[in-house]
């Protein structure tokens, strides 16, 4: 199984390191699963809100219609977006092209899981 990591952090007052150690706890969870890791992804001092101006995700995206990988890992799922539909739409884009998304926190994510961190990942935001 051939998995893409994803890692980012919202601001500039956050530690860069940030992101290394997402990306580390990440390889464990792909290690833990027995995927190979073919790709990172990386967004730094940027809001997951929006994902229009996230450069690592749409990339991440991008790949994805290409088949590049059957898996993206990330730290959790608000890692991939904040908001609430943009959370769904990934969700949604990942499940149509049959790539699975597993986090560190949540583990395998389904629909329950995208519905309720996005509702709260909403809720931080306000």
């Amino acid at each position: 199984m051939r998995a893409a990591l994803y890692a980012r952090y919202s601001d500039d007052l956050q530690r860069p390191a940030s992101i290394v150690d997402q990306v580390a706890l990440c390889r464990r969870v792909a290690e833990q699963i027995g995927a190979e890791v073919v790709e990172i992804y990386t967004d730094a001092a940027i809001s997951g809100f929006a994902s229009a101006n996230r450069p690592g995700l749409l990339a991440l995206l991008e790949a994805a219609h290409r088949r590049q990988f059957d898996v993206v890992i990330a730290e959790a799922i608000d890692r991939l977006s904040r908001g609430g539909s943009g959370a769904w739409s990934i969700y949604e884009d990942m499940q149509t092209l049959g790539i699975e998304i597993v986090t560190a926190e949540e583990q395998t994510v389904d629909e329950m899981k995208v519905g309720s961190k996005a509702m709260f990942s909403a809720m931080f935001l306000k």
